[in-house]
C-alpha cells in the first residue's frame, strides 16, 4: 500500500539514482541498489559510478552499510544512532572507535531532501496514483527528466 523512495541527488538537487521499496521495509535495504544505480555524466568518456562523498541520515547508519562504503572507498558522513552509540560505550574499550562525523559537511544533506521535494511537486509522485510499482517508477523517471530539462533550460537562460 505504501512506498519508500530512496534517492541519490547531486549538489544541484537533481535526482541521479532512485530505488523504491515497500513502505514497511527498513530504509537500509534500498541503499546498495541506489549506490549501484549512480551514473554521473561526464563531458567525455564513461559516466562516473563513484560519488565524491556520501551524505545519509541515521536510517543508513548500520555496520553493513559502513563496511560497504569502506570497501568501495567512498567517503561518508552518516550520523550514528543513539542506541549504537550507547552499545559502543557499554562495551568500553572493546567497542571500537566511533566513526568520524563532520557536522559542517552534514549540513549539505538538505540537497537530497530538496531533490525529493522537487519530485513531490509532481502530483502523481506525491500521491502515488499508480497501482503497480513499475508504473510508479516510470512516473518518477518522467518527473526526474522534467527536473533535469528545467535545470538545463535554466542554465541556458543564465548564460544568455
Amino acid at each position: 500500500m505504501t512506498t519508500k523512495l530512496h534517492l541519490a541527488a547531486d549538489r544541484r538537487c537533481r535526482p541521479i539514482a532512485r530505488h523504491t521499496t515497500c513502505g514497511q521495509r527498513a530504509d537500509c535495504t534500498g541503499f546498495t541498489q541506489v549506490m549501484a544505480a549512480i551514473r554521473i555524466p561526464r563531458r567525455v568518456g564513461r559516466p562516473r559510478t563513484r560519488p565524491g562523498h556520501v551524505l545519509a541520515d541515521k536510517a543508513y547508519s548500520s555496520k553493513a552499510i559502513r563496511s560497504h562504503l569502506r570497501r568501495r572507498g567512498f567517503k561518508a558522513t552518516i550520523p550514528i544512532k543513539a542506541d549504537q552509540a550507547a552499545n559502543r560505550r557499554k562495551k568500553g574499550s572493546r567497542g571500537g572507535r566511533p566513526p568520524t562525523f563532520d557536522r559542517e559537511r552534514y549540513k549539505q544533506r538538505n540537497t537530497a531532501e530538496r531533490a525529493l521535494n522537487k519530485l513531490k511537486q509532481f502530483r502523481a509522485v506525491a500521491t502515488r496514483y499508480d497501482k503497480r510499482d513499475y508504473m510508479y517508477q516510470a512516473t518518477v523517471d518522467i518527473a526526474t527528466m522534467k527536473i533535469w530539462l528545467r535545470d538545463l533550460a535554466q542554465d541556458r537562460r543564465d548564460t544568455a
